[in-house]
């Protein structure tokens, strides 16, 4: 089924993205406002675009805590004025957790749509390793230095009213049928077919090298170091080494192993219209067919992609069979799992989505095809995904999109669908195409 092109589409001219770096990793000592400036700019050189040429600027940004001005920093603005991005133009920084990144282009889409702006730079950044420890309730009373509590405000990584996301998303896997043994086999393939896409060059359409400069103790340049490759990356795991970890925080099915890690890294997508990218001579990445941003209960994160990609589907008129690959973050191993779940589920598919959304949230919604399901796990994730790549949450989102454009430009093209949970069960979703 072809897509009937339109002068008005959604396009993707630039899609661009830094190495993803491990936890107090190469990327460490990269100040926030950089590191998505380092995106911003290989989005625009990659395309030779004058950066007077953007319009408006969405940027996913959910921690203000580790930025030089942790009190309304505007991390938007500070990035683009980094990026050399002209001070006239508006900006945003937006939080939706982890699937900021995504949801930008929904937000910057709009504004084309409205006709207020032609050219917009979506994407975001995340840098787990520059989060400071914090020091609460001092202001208003006198405490010796010896009664100073010290929060680390990523462990656990969660919200505090709530459980961990990771024992949620544990339970919630039991509940669909989703064992610990199938999350390893996830979490191991991410790695086999993560180092088998980097290995024959795949992740050179997205990522750009990296030159960090190495520092002495006085904080003088004495060398660089380059980073082509993502730093979460284990090409010597293997499932003994998986089933030895432990659930993390009590839950019954979640492990370090297959999880992904707290990750730093940026990314960066320019989208305009059909018409105008081709009037400017503009390169197309990908056609954006769909987009969507969901919620439900909070404690069922793992179901949110798949309500992503069925409003997707249902809004474009489009079935499941018709999408060729499908990317779904592995915020952790049993979230593309339990959403494969779903969309392998016929009634699920074909039922109304506000029933769907009431079902689930009381109830899991089962009786899925299995051979469907093992069918769909065949389009899952073909490059590996964030178990393996990494996951620096505000900028994921937008890293999804266009590993799955690059990669049905590899293969000859087709629809595919993309999708990414956020905190206390947020979601969006992408149905893209590409010639």
């Amino acid at each position: 089924m072809g897509f009937q092109k339109s002068k008005d589409d959604i396009v993707c001219v630039s899609a661009v993205r830094t190495p993803f770096g491990k936890f107090g990793g190469s990327l460490k000592d990269i100040d926030i406002y950089d590191l998505g400036a380092i995106a911003m700019k290989n989005a625009m050189s990659k395309i030779n675009l004058d950066p007077a040429l953007i319009d408006e600027v969405w940027w996913g940004n959910g921690d203000t805590s580790n930025t030089k001005d942790p009190y309304t920093p505007v991390v938007a603005r500070q990035t683009m004025l980094k990026a050399g991005i002209a001070p006239e133009t508006p900006s945003v920084a937006y939080d939706q957790a982890c699937t900021s990144a995504l949801s930008t282009v929904k937000y910057g889409a709009r504004s084309i749509k409205l006709g207020e702006a032609k050219i917009v730079m979506t994407g975001g950044s995340t840098s787990f390793s520059t989060v400071p420890f914090l020091l609460r309730d001092i202001r208003w009373e006198g405490k010796r230095h010896s009664s100073f509590m010290v929060e680390d405000p990523i462990i656990p990584l969660g919200y505090k009213d709530y459980a961990p996301v990771a024992v949620d998303s544990g339970n919630v896997a039991i509940e669909y049928g989703v064992s610990r043994e199938e999350q390893d086999e996830l979490a191991l393939a991410s790695h086999v077919k993560y180092g088998k896409a980097w290995g024959r060059g795949f992740f050179k359409h997205e990522m750009q090298l990296l030159e960090i400069p190495q520092l002495d103790k006085k904080g003088n340049v004495i060398s660089s170091k380059t980073l082509d490759i993502d730093e979460q990356y284990r090409p010597d795991i293997n499932i003994d080494k998986l089933a030895k970890l432990k659930p993390i925080f009590g839950n019954p099915t979640c492990t370090a192993g297959n999880s992904p890690g707290m990750n730093d890294g940026s990314t960066a997508q320019i989208i305009t219209t059909r018409e105008n990218a081709e009037k400017m001579g503009l390169p197309i990445v990908y056609t954006l067919v769909a987009i969507s941003t969901i919620a439900l209960q909070p404690r069922i994160m793992p179901v949110s992609p798949a309500f992503a990609i069925k409003k997707c589907l249902d809004e474009s008129n489009l079935t499941i069979d018709d999408i060729k690959f499908i990317e779904v973050n592995e915020a952790f191993a049993c979230v593309p799992l339990v959403s494969l779940k779903l969309l392998s589920n016929n009634r699920f598919l074909k039922s109304d989505y506000k029933a769907m959304v009431k079902e689930a949230s009381v109830q899991p919604i089962l009786d899925n095809n299995d051979a469907k399901y093992q069918m769909l796990k065949e389009k899952l994730n073909v490059n590996g995904s964030a178990i393996a790549i990494g996951h620096p949450n505000t900028a994921s989102g937008a890293r999804i999109m266009m590993t799955a454009a690059y990669n049905l430009k590899e293969n000859a093209g087709g629809y595919a669908a993309c999708a990414i949970c956020g905190g206390l069960t947020q979601g969006a979703g992408a149905i893209i195409w590409v010639d």
